[in-house]
């Protein structure tokens, strides 16, 4: 059973899962699918139009729908005062089992993986893409169509401006490669091995000429992302 506030608004081409929890004063415009489980906080506002300047400003509150929409999997935590933006060509998807917190800004056609932490204040410029496990610390900031790889870990306050390669740890300004996250990896179920061949090779600001197995999808998936402006090393794999 869904628990909706009273003082929620819940528009026109909305779909609900089940057992949705939505608090007081969020504002849920369609196109918007929520997955079962999902638990959005107040004032938490999804499916305002994309904030682009040549695109048409709907009022969805009022029924009038536009836009590609937006998708939030199942058991997906959106904290209070987040806003997801619509899809201007493709949905704007938040994945399964993501911990988005508050003060989180995802803007249009973002694709966000599975298992991803956004934490307080993070801002995800437009077409961005995290991959599955990502870990971004507080008020950091990624840069319109960048993109960071699986299981990768984004220090507090960076400004990523660009492609943070997988099982990265990346902070600072400007922002550098600063090792790997081992314990995201060795969860994964990544070897010792290959753990310490990415290590070397973060180390060393470069990206290993050959990828052990046990990474390969996770650089498959990066490598086929949008076009890539990689930090320092990762240039043989754009």
């Amino acid at each position: 059973m869904n628990q909706i506030h009273p003082s929620a608004l819940v528009g026109d081409g909305v779909e609900l899962g089940a057992n949705v929890t939505v608090g007081p004063g969020a504002v849920l415009l369609g196109p918007l699918v929520v997955g079962d489980d999902c638990w959005i906080g107040p004032g938490c506002v999804i499916g305002t139009p994309p904030e682009i300047s040549s695109l048409r400003h709907n009022r969805a509150w009022d029924g009038d729908l536009d836009h590609v929409g937006v998708e939030i999997g199942p058991r997906t935590v959106v904290r209070e005062l987040t806003t997801i933006h619509q899809g201007s060509y493709r949905r704007t998807r938040i994945g399964a089992d993501c911990w988005l917190l508050n003060r989180v800004y995802v803007a249009h056609d973002g694709l966000i993986g599975d298992g991803v932490t956004l934490s307080a204040g993070v801002s995800l410029g437009g077409h961005a893409q995290i991959g599955d496990k990502v870990n971004i610390g507080m008020n950091a900031v990624l840069h319109q169509r960048r993109v960071v790889g699986p299981g990768a870990m984004v220090g507090m306050g960076t400004a990523i401006t660009r492609d943070v390669p997988p099982f990265a740890m990346a902070y600072g300004s400007p922002v550098r490669l600063r090792g790997v996250n081992s314990v995201g990896m060795t969860r994964a179920g990544v070897d010792a091995d290959a753990i310490a061949l990415l290590s070397d090779s973060y180390t060393r600001d470069v990206v290993p000429a050959e990828i052990p197995a046990a990474l390969a999808a996770a650089f498959e998936w990066w490598t086929a992302a949008e076009p890539a402006r990689p930090l320092a090393g990762a240039a043989a794999h754009a």
